[in-house]
């Protein structure tokens, strides 16, 4: 079995794209991210395709955020998919409504704490408080975990400060924001490369546009894997 350690973000337009990626990667993938930008492309369809015939893994990427009670009521509709993770805004509120919407499901909700694309100019613009941004999303995840999160989205530079929590003990860390070595940055501000995200203390690393826009998609996989310790 491959190393579901990496998580391939099937960042395309629609679900037939997206299964035709899983099929070119094969057996190179075994977990798959599906985004907010796909939810319009028959994202769940895919979801499920990926799930009951492929018998491949699939973290939902919904990063939810309203009232408990919405939010509840979408992870009990959610959790019927058969999901191994699914992403919500960290906000203690919103995690415990999650937590009761998952009931007794496998489903494990991973709270965002500050996105990868932000850096500290972003956050003063949208009003939030003063201090250094490694501190900031420790102190998030620790408010998580305390509200029952599962397991925290972060970027692999914060890594090492959650998984020294005493709150983290047993608790996942995936982290987005990773590049292989020599890989454009795109969008993405707080970046490591898939090895030291790992050593840093990452359980999963999600990597997109370096793979699915290679033009080996396969080999850029495989190259990935290579680079995890």
């Amino acid at each position: 079995m491959t190393d579901d350690r990496l998580i391939v973000a099937l960042d395309v337009p629609n679900a037939l794209e997206g299964l035709q990626m899983a099929q070119r990667l094969g057996d190179s993938c075994q977990f798959y991210k599906i985004g907010l930008g796909m939810l319009t492309g028959g994202g769940l369809a895919l979801a499920r395709e990926l799930i009951d015939e492929m018998d491949k893994r699939v973290f939902l990427d919904m990063k939810l955020f309203d009232i408990g009670n919405t939010v509840e009521s979408a992870v009990r509709g959610l959790a019927q998919y058969g999901l191994d993770f699914l992403t919500v805004h960290g906000d203690p509120h919103v995690v415990r409504a999650a937590g009761e919407g998952k009931g007794g499901s496998d489903l494990r909700i991973l709270a965002v704490t500050i996105l990868t694309s932000l850096d500290r100019a972003d956050l003063d613009a949208a009003l939030i408080k003063p201090g250094d941004i490694q501190e900031l999303v420790a102190e998030r995840a620790r408010r998580a975990f305390e509200a029952g999160a599962d397991g925290v989205i972060a970027s692999p530079l914060e890594a090492a400060l959650i998984r020294a929590l005493p709150e983290a003990a047993g608790r996942l860390i995936v982290t987005p924001g990773v590049r292989p070595a020599g890989a454009a940055m795109g969008d993405q501000k707080r970046v490591m490369t898939p090895g030291e995200a790992i050593r840093a203390g990452a359980d999963h690393i999600v990597v997109g546009r370096p793979i699915i826009r290679a033009d080996d998609p396969r080999g850029a996989a495989e190259a990935v894997l290579a680079e995890i310790p």
